[in-house]
């Protein structure tokens, strides 16, 4: 490439793609805050039903596994 294709496609791109701004036009920290809040209020069951059921089956079968294989924990652990 010359230096003149290169000048043109320079042009092109900046063109194209416009100015970045680097920063934030607002504060995120009070939006943060309120969404804190949010969780906090919500009651216990609706964020217990916002977990999948596989995630329920998995845990049964955990349970399910170490009453019936107490010998087999450290195993288990060691997988983590």
């Amino acid at each position: 490439m010359n230096e003149h294709e290169q000048k043109t496609l320079a042009d092109l791109l900046k063109r194209s793609v416009g100015p970045v701004n680097g920063e934030l036009n607002r504060d995120l920290w009070p939006q943060m805050l309120r969404r804190f809040e949010e969780r906090d209020k919500r009651q216990w069951f609706i964020a217990m039903s916002s977990v999948p059921w596989f995630d329920w089956a998995l845990l049964a079968v955990l349970i399910l596994g170490v009453a019936a294989f107490p010998r087999a924990i450290p195993i288990w652990l060691y997988h983590l």
